[in-house]
């Protein structure tokens, strides 16, 4: 199967493209959404990963991640002192799913929402949508390159 590009969305004052620089990998647990959940299903090891930054001035990619490990059960929705514990969620048949991502690198600079918006080659770009919410999103292979040359890469 061919390489898949995605963008993901973390709120910096959460797990910011620092921290995934520190641990060097990381669960990316929490998705709480089934349509987020479901794209996480689709990722593969090696998918080429955009870190967003969300909820955050500027916002906007700031690097660049890649999956090392495919979906599997979030082990937080079963851990009751979490925040993503989900009581609701069996374990025979876990609801919730977590991938593990790798550090690549970080972008010199944030390549803002604002910017991404403004390139044409980036119009049908699920973030660059209204209203587009979800925490995990398909990226093509165009649309991947372009926000490296808007980075600087």
């Amino acid at each position: 199967m061919a390489q898949a590009y995605w963008l993901m969305k973390s709120e910096p004052s959460a797990f910011s493209i620092d921290d995934l620089a520190e641990e060097k990998r990381t669960s990316w647990e929490g998705i709480r959404n089934y349509q987020a959940r479901n794209l996480l299903r689709e990722t593969k090891a090696g998918d080429q990963v955009l870190f967003y930054h969300s909820s955050a001035d500027p916002t906007g990619v700031a690097g660049i991640a890649k999956v090392v490990r495919e979906a599997y059960p979030d082990p937080a929705q079963f851990d009751r002192k979490s925040e993503y514990f989900d009581p609701k969620s069996p374990r025979a048949e876990p609801r919730w799913l977590t991938v593990d991502l790798a550090f690549v690198r970080k972008f010199p600079r944030v390549v803002t929402l604002g910017e991404l918006k403004a390139n044409p080659a980036l119009a049908k770009m699920a973030v660059t949508q209204r209203g587009s919410r979800l925490s995990v999103q398909p990226v093509t292979l165009e649309e991947f390159r372009a926000v490296l040359a808007m980075a600087g890469r």
